[in-house]
């Protein structure tokens, strides 16, 4: 119900006085933590609190503040963060180089008119073209991942006349309309149906059954516009493709003249050992479809980056899409500093290495509980522990959080936790998140 604006007012006072606050006592805490569970009850979604990520001993655990691969909670108690935000804290929290590029950005100009053109984008889109694989020229700029999909659908559309699209079993690739057609769980799609028409869902991983659907496809007149993937496949449980794959993709798409877009949303920016998934096949797309820590983790800011011929459509009129906000100069500015970051203390060789710290010790310990730890996968710091069940994988996470490490699931797999830490995390805490998963794992498998 409407309030005066006097009541408004005096409301938002508060709120800016708790955004002032570093620390508070028990009382304080327990009094705003009931009060921020009544706005998610009451403004937010209720579900939500049904669906908390991590329970705990106490589901009111709220994130208080936060720097490099640790948070901490309303109440002092560190946590070890496992989880990176679902990739975008590949530079950890509030890096310093990147919170003062935004400070410095901030105090010129944070946003501008839109109208006129801007430093920071054009900067941010040279260093894209530099640093991205293959002809790669120009940037689109969004602020989600989302965006980047539904942007890149509409390049290759323009680019090749066509409206029809090939994804994947188990792909993720946003919730918006375009990009929820390329989605392949039926639990996120069904209440939307239908959704963008002319959409093909091949197995992963299978090069016969794509090369078969892109030829009768193009029988009947219905030739795609691009086939869009995931490198490696994030929300369906860190899947990895065979390593023929992703250049049989490319291949196909060169002979019949498809558009071959990339979406490194979560699996981009050093987060697999080289600074894009798609690095490690010496294979480069037509489009690459970035987020998450492209921001550097502070600002939100992400990218559509293609060749000429993917972006030229849109040369004549380049309002054709369009955004008022997307790459704004606060945002450019986070993401140039997260690029110099990622450069400058090689998180993608950094990566590499935690990642196989992280490998063995998983490996022992699935080898002492066979029965709950199915499987390990990943490669450099994205990696899945998988279970022999989604509840038993829960009640890990249950058991790690109760210890002070976060992990989470995946959205297309459930019984798939992830392990997708800041890839600066130190050998300190890559031990004391193993040893935390081996006495999780011992006192699950015990209740078998």
């Amino acid at each position: 119900m409407r309030k005066s604006f006097d009541e408004v007012l005096k409301y938002t006072d508060y709120a800016l006085d708790i955004i002032k606050k570093q620390t508070m006592n028990d009382e304080e805490s327990k009094a705003f933590t009931k009060e921020i569970v009544h706005n998610f009850d009451t403004h937010i979604n209720p579900g939500f609190l049904e669906y908390r990520k991590a329970a705990g001993e106490d589901f009111t655990v709220m994130e208080w503040m936060a720097n490099g691969d640790v948070f901490t909670d309303l109440h002092g108690n560190e946590y070890i963060d496992c989880l990176g935000g679902f990739g975008v804290f590949n530079c950890g929290h509030r890096h310093p180089k990147v919170v003062e590029a935004v400070k410095d950005q901030l105090a010129k100009q944070p946003l501008s008119s839109a109208e006129l053109i801007d430093a920071n984008r054009s900067l941010l889109a040279r260093i894209l073209a530099d640093v991205t694989p293959g002809d790669l020229q120009f940037s689109f700029f969004t602020s989600s991942g989302t965006e980047t999909v539904e942007c890149a659908l509409k390049m290759a559309a323009l680019a090749t006349g066509r409206h029809h699209f090939i994804a994947f079993e188990g792909d993720f690739h946003g919730k918006t309309a375009g990009s929820l057609s390329m989605t392949a769980k039926a639990h996120f799609r069904q209440p939307f149906l239908p959704l963008l028409q002319g959409t093909r869902h091949c197995k992963f991983g299978d090069l016969d059954m794509l090369r078969k659907m892109v030829e009768v496809m193009d029988y009947v007149g219905e030739r795609p516009a691009a086939i869009i993937f995931e490198p490696i496949q994030g929300e369906n449980g860190i899947q990895i493709p065979p390593d023929d794959f992703i250049p049989g993709i490319r291949k196909i798409c060169d002979e019949y003249d498809i558009m071959m877009i990339a979406d490194e949303v979560q699996a981009g920016m050093g987060r697999t050992g080289t600074l894009f998934a798609i690095d490690y096949y010496n294979v480069a797309p037509d489009i690459l479809c970035l987020a998450k820590s492209l921001s550097g983790g502070v600002i939100p800011v992400s990218a559509t980056v293609c060749t000429k011929r993917a972006f030229e459509g849109m040369f004549p009129d380049p309002l054709l899409h369009s955004t008022t906000t997307g790459g704004n100069p606060i945002a450019t500015a986070a993401a140039i500093a997260a690029i110099n970051v990622l450069l400058s203390e090689d998180l993608p060789g950094r990566a590499k290495r935690a990642g196989g710290m992280f490998m063995a010790g998983l490996e022992k310990i699935r080898a002492k509980y066979p029965k709950l730890m199915t499987d390990v996968r990943g490669r450099g710091l994205f990696i899945a522990m998988e279970f022999v069940d989604g509840d038993k994988g829960y009640e890990v996470v249950y058991e790690m959080f109760n210890r002070h490490v976060l992990v989470s699931g995946s959205l297309i797999n459930a019984k798939t936790i992830r392990i997708e830490p800041p890839l600066m995390i130190s050998d300190e805490h890559i031990e004391k998140a193993l040893k935390v998963i081996d006495e999780s794992c011992a006192v699950v498998y015990k209740s078998m």
